[in-house]
């Protein structure tokens, strides 16, 4: 996977890739912005957990082979929450390209 740095250290899924996903399994979809950006608009049944509080709510995420995907509002924030949870034993985590940005540019549905 590439972005205009070079390769990723990470996976990452377009939203459009998150949504079919969606459909066929129960990844947990783990939004790291702030409570009100979440309060915006957000994916039904994602878990809210701030970047700044994600590393005293490990526990809580699950075993470290959980399908977990990232999100933030454009990228930036998911793939550094992608890069610590790697860094943490966490096995399986993707980062969502483009955010909740992109989610909505590709007209996907939002819950508020």
């Amino acid at each position: 996977m590439m972005n205009r740095f070079g390769k990723l250290p990470f996976p990452e899924a377009t939203p459009l890739e998150v949504a079919e996903k969606l459909k066929t399994s129960q990844p947990l979809v783990l939004d790291v912005r702030e409570p009100w950006e979440y309060d915006e608009g957000h994916i039904t049944g994602s878990a809210l957990v701030p970047l700044g509080q994600l590393p005293k709510h490990l526990s809580e995420i699950g075993s470290p082979d959980q399908e977990i995907i990232a999100v933030c509002r454009s990228g930036g924030r998911s793939g550094q929450a992608t890069m610590f949870l790697m860094q943490s034993g966490y096995t399986n985590v993707t980062n969502m390209a483009g955010g909740m940005l992109a989610w909505e540019q590709s007209k996907l549905p939002v819950e508020k």
